[in-house]
């Protein structure tokens, strides 16, 4: 029967005209892999891509990101399922399990803007969400160096795309991916996926 579920999942489409509804949050908070790691893990998340948001498209690629001169965040996208995971709920794993929100341009090791911890929203909606946490986090007295900032995403290159799962012990995951990861599933159990 499950090698029927595609056919039936398009039969039902055409039959009640329901489009599959998926949405976007772009983030960033220090290096791509690690955030790439965490968020691929959460149930409803469809796909993560690792890339670059914030400057100008022929700046996004990997060599000039780390001039620390094109204004690019290294971020990731994440197509997600909103009937199972929620942006508001998407933005409760990043505040507290993919990056130190208070961090100023840096993550762990990494340093530099590229490395900054920041939100593009996809919508008015979203921003909304994203200026609401910051305040709320803010009035506990935490000092949130998160950005609410705008501007297009654009793919990394290949050779990021899945690192973790790729390199899985990567001195560098291993230091410092790995963690968070143990991290999502302990903190969130409802939202892990294997």
């Amino acid at each position: 029967m499950a090698r029927f579920a595609p056919f039936l999942a398009a039969a039902a489409v055409l039959l009640t005209g329901a489009q599959p509804r998926t949405d976007t949050a772009v983030l960033a908070g220090g290096c791509f892999w690690g955030m790439e790691a965490v968020f691929e893990h959460v149930k409803g998340v469809q796909n993560v891509v690792s890339g670059y948001a914030g400057g100008a498209a022929g700046d996004a690629r990997y060599e000039k990101v780390s001039s620390e001169r094109t204004g690019h965040a290294e971020a990731i996208r994440i197509t997600f399922d909103p009937r199972q995971v929620s942006y508001a709920q998407l933005l409760r794993i990043y505040f507290s399990v993919a990056h130190d929100p208070t961090q100023v341009n840096r993550q762990g090791p990494d340093v530099g803007p590229s490395y900054r911890s920041a939100i593009f929203p996809q919508n008015e909606e979203q921003r909304r969400l994203a200026d609401s946490f910051i305040k709320q986090l803010r009035a506990a007295k935490k000092p949130i160096a998160t950005r609410i900032e705008s501007g297009p995403f654009y793919p990394a290159e290949a050779s990021h795309q899945d690192f973790v799962r790729r390199n899985p012990l990567h001195p560098y995951v291993v230091v410092n991916d790995r963690p968070k990861l143990a991290k999502l599933k302990r903190a969130y159990p409802q939202y892990w996926k294997a």
